[in-house]
């Protein structure tokens, strides 16, 4: 296999990859033999038809397509290697010349790693964060923890306030008439949760069990029904159930019961404590982030638009894959929430962005300052791994393999250049 590289405008490259005609008879000898069985010709059973009788029949290219799809996949991968620039998309693909007896020849456009004029890196001043905790947050967390453990509880002697939960009768009318999907039974309804639209709501406060009242709203002009949207509707109502939460009193039998703590002090301090851990896990990803992005805004780079591409679609696959995971597929997931994966790409494309000019000047940090792993760092690494997937750390090493270790590598000394410029900074 021979490379050429041609170097183009804006970090792409185009590869003119030229494939011996003894690889392509490879291919096109392992296409005949997986068709063959297939191909019926008079005066041969299937399967053994010569391979120069189909070609006699079908003309001397009918396996060429299929063998180019065999052969090209491995030469790539091979010039890639080859390669001595660092390719960062994926490749456009271009036949140059596929005949019977020739060399295979097609052209892969592709985008090159870009050059970082990196900015200053070392004494970078940041905002310092806050990371103390109020009086005020600390309450606030001791109301959720109430709420979590309130008591639901009917009520009968009163009319509905906001807050409550609910069971409703409704019937939506439009010009006096109902319309479809407009009317529900049993309908449980959390006054102030905003599920309804706007002023429906508010509009059932004060509505006493088993009356009826009427809720007149106007529904968005962006409203999912077209049909519906923009018009003023009347919604008969009735409330057929009301219930409230019951919060427990915030005192030391509270505590022992929601913690490990026998008094409501010392659960408070408790409570503190781990919010003020948090801020400053918080504080810390916050300064490395304020700090990346600062040595990004005084750097120069240029990055080609297919680097971006490759990128958003790493993104929207992986966050396929936590879909899966949850039992979901994509097409579910467009249904329910109107996002396509267009959408998808499009939204993701600034934080592709980010993601790789945080890369890029990190990577430049490693080389002006030589960065590298340790092999302690990557054994460290490699137990970490084996953690996560429950497997023995010699299995680990074995799925990594001698390319995966080099990528691990070249992550960790990144992580490094991280904590370096990190260290290096300045807080105000």
């Amino acid at each position: 296999m021979s490379l050429q590289l041609e170097k183009l405008e804006k970090n792409m490259a185009k590869l003119t990859i030229e494939v011996p005609v003894e690889e392509l008879e490879k291919g096109i000898e392992a296409a005949y033999r997986k068709n063959k069985s297939q191909i019926s010709v008079p005066g041969f059973r299937k399967g053994k038809v010569p391979r120069a009788m189909i070609e006699k029949m079908y003309g001397k290219g009918v396996f060429l397509e299929e063998a180019a799809n065999n052969v090209l996949p491995d030469a790539y991968e091979k010039a890639v290697e080859e390669c001595e620039e660092e390719i960062v998309s994926s490749p456009k693909i271009d036949l140059v010349q596929l005949e019977a007896g020739k060399p295979f020849i097609f052209t892969a456009e592709v985008a090159l790693k870009p050059e970082v004029a990196l900015g200053k890196y070392k004494g970078v001043v940041v905002d310092k964060a806050d990371v103390e905790v109020t009086d005020e947050e600390v309450d606030a967390e001791l109301e959720k923890e109430r709420d979590n453990n309130a008591r639901t509880i009917s009520v009968e002697d009163r009319a509905v306030k906001d807050g409550d939960m609910t069971v409703i009768n409704f019937e939506g009318f439009v010009d006096g008439v109902a319309f479809e999907g407009g009317k529900g039974e049993n309908y449980p309804l959390t006054i102030g949760s905003g599920a309804f639209i706007p002023g429906f709501e508010e509009q059932l406060v004060g509505a006493e069990l088993n009356k009826e009242v009427e809720v007149n709203v106007t529904f968005p002009e962006n409203y999912q029904a077209e049909e519906l949207a923009g018009k003023p509707a009347l919604f008969k109502c009735t409330v057929l159930e009301i219930k409230e939460k019951e919060l427990p009193e915030l005192d030391d039998e509270f505590a022992a019961e929601v913690s490990e703590f026998e008094t409501l002090a010392e659960y408070k301090e408790d409570i503190k404590k781990n919010l003020t851990e948090k801020k400053e896990k918080d504080a810390k990803s916050k300064k490395e982030s304020d700090v990346i992005e600062a040595i990004v805004n005084d750097s120069n780079m240029d990055i080609p638009e297919p680097m971006i591409e490759t990128r958003q679609r790493q993104m929207v696959d992986e966050f396929a894959q936590r879909l899966q995971m949850q039992g979901l597929n994509m097409e579910q997931y467009s249904q329910f929430t109107g996002l396509t994966t267009d959408k998808l790409l499009e939204q993701v494309r600034p934080q592709a962005e980010a993601n790789i000019k945080s890369r890029l000047v990190l990577e430049a940090v490693v080389a002006a300052e030589n960065i590298e792993a340790t092999e302690e760092d990557f054994e460290k690494e490699i137990a970490r791994m084996a953690e996560v997937y429950q497997m023995e750390t010699d299995k680990v090493k074995e799925m990594v393999g001698e390319k995966g270790k080099a990528e691990i590598m070249k992550d960790l000394a990144v992580s490094k250049a991280a904590e370096f410029v990190v260290a290096n900074a300045e807080e105000k």
